[in-house]
């Protein structure tokens, strides 16, 4: 049997014969003038970060950098770092607050890259909404360019999505990538530390970028409104949690340059860095110490800093919950010989950095394994490295 054959539909008429509609892709949700808008409010912070190696300027479809003086290098290594900034981005769009973002998010991925010594020579972007609205999207990439001019990283490229039906139109989310480049005779890791080296403290700004979960959990069960004054804090609630993550890149390559100097032999004074991000200080310090060596950090040696203090108390917070996931104070650690320790914190201290001597490097004790509790742990993060206890009460 043949079929019948379809019978031409007048024009103007879809498939049921009813008035076409004109579907547009502004009409989907997308609007391009509101990108090309927000590129145009964006685009003299973004070129401020950019230096003699970055190439094309703003616009192009990759970013270029020359990498030319890498050819001054015996064997360069290429380091890279990619993240987010997490649930934070949602006390930022509850108090309309875009402009401090950007730091978190540079420093949630270049700091990753100097832990290993390497300079971030350029970072990239990208953004994704709900709905394009110019000034919030350049407020958020003038907060990264902000943070990179602060890393001395050039941001030479980004992308931002409109997602309509994926997100709602005051949501955002953030993401980053760096690459970075270090000698590889002058790499750190865990390979330089040694039994007796010292390990130092940098003081965090407040939460940072890690946790948020935790945090908006602990607040919003206690019903406590962003715009709470509280008292321990000095501020409102939402201020302090907006608070930038400290951006350490300048700081500890200084410190680098300052100890190492061009010393590239087995004995640098400057071990490595451990970034303390999620999972807290135990577990990221000892993603960088070997197996067989333990770090006794002493809590005495430092105060916990208000915020975390009110999180403990407001969500009945158990201390070794806290301690694995937020951090606590400390942003940053160094691990350094012992004889280069004071020298490590009067650089520190000349840059405005707030740094202390928190502990120190010694064989391990197989015993602790099992009567350590929660204040041992090794093998974090899926490294079977080293080893990290945590000692005696906060000041």
């Amino acid at each position: 049997m043949s079929a019948t054959p379809a019978q031409p539909r007048p024009a103007g008429t879809t498939q049921s014969g009813t008035a076409s509609t004109v579907i547009t892709y502004a009409g989907a949700g997308v609007d391009v003038e509101a990108g090309d808008r927000a590129v145009e409010l964006m685009k003299d912070a973004v070129k401020a970060t950019h230096n003699a190696s970055v190439l094309g300027g703003v616009g192009g479809f990759a970013g270029l950098f020359d990498v030319s003086r890498l050819t001054s290098y015996k064997r360069p290594l290429l380091a890279t770092s990619t993240d987010g900034v997490g649930t934070k981005v949602a006390i930022a769009q509850a108090m309309d607050v875009h402009d401090t973002i950007g730091f978190d998010l540079v420093g949630m991925v270049v700091d990753d890259i100097v832990v290993v010594g390497a300079e971030p020579l350029y970072m990239t972007d990208y953004i994704a909404c709900g709905r394009v609205v110019p000034e919030r999207i350049a407020d958020i990439v003038r907060g990264i360019a902000a943070a990179c001019s602060v890393a001395g990283t050039a941001l030479v490229g980004g992308e931002t999505a409109e997602h309509p039906g994926l997100l709602g139109e005051s949501e955002y989310d953030v993401a980053g990538a760096a690459t970075g480049v270090v000698e590889a005779d002058a790499l750190l890791g865990p390979d330089r530390v040694r039994e007796g080296d010292v390990v130092i403290g940098m003081a965090s700004s407040g939460i940072h970028s890690n946790g948020y979960s935790l945090v908006r959990r602990v607040i919003n069960h206690a019903g406590w409104a962003l715009d709470r004054q509280v008292s321990e804090l000095g501020r409102t609630l939402g201020e302090e949690l907006l608070e930038p993550t400290r951006v350490y890149a300048a700081d500890c390559l200084d410190l680098v340059r300052a100890l190492n100097g061009a010393d590239s032999g087995t004995g640098l004074p400057l071990r490595g860095f451990s970034h303390v991000t999620g999972g807290g200080l135990a577990a990221n310090l000892a993603r960088v110490l070997p197996k067989g060596l333990l770090a006794t950090v002493d809590r005495s040696t430092w105060e916990l800093p208000a915020i975390f203090k009110v999180i403990s108390q407001l969500g009945n917070v158990p201390q070794a919950d806290l301690e694995r996931t937020l951090n606590l104070g400390v942003g940053m650690v160094a691990i350094v010989a012992p004889d280069a320790a004071d020298a490590a914190l009067a650089r520190l201290a000349e840059r405005g950095l707030p740094a202390w001597v928190m502990g120190a490097v010694g064989a391990d004790d197989p015993s602790l394994a099992a009567t350590g509790g929660s204040d041992y742990v090794q093998g974090a993060k899926g490294v079977d490295g080293g080893a990290v206890r945590l000692v005696n009460a906060y000041a």
